[in-house]
């Protein structure tokens, strides 16, 4: 699964629109609509996303299948 469609469907778990999940995270509308339709994530929109979903970036990015953190 590529990253658009993992934060797609944390976003869908949560029952958020594109526009609140933006707002939460600090994050322009467009530039989380982009990331949802495939764009390449900055480093610090990705730790945004990692920390809002609360998801590990290796998952986010596809190197691993562990949704979990290591802390």
């Amino acid at each position: 699964m590529a990253f658009a469609e993992k934060i797609r469907m944390l976003r869908e778990e949560r029952g958020l629109t594109q526009t609140v999940a933006a707002t939460e995270m600090g994050l322009s509308m467009r530039g989380y609509q982009n990331l949802e339709l495939g764009a390449t994530p900055r480093y610090q929109s990705l730790l945004c996303v990692a920390d809002y979903y609360n998801v590990s970036v290796d998952w986010l990015m596809g190197r691993t299948e562990k949704r979990e953190i290591n802390r």
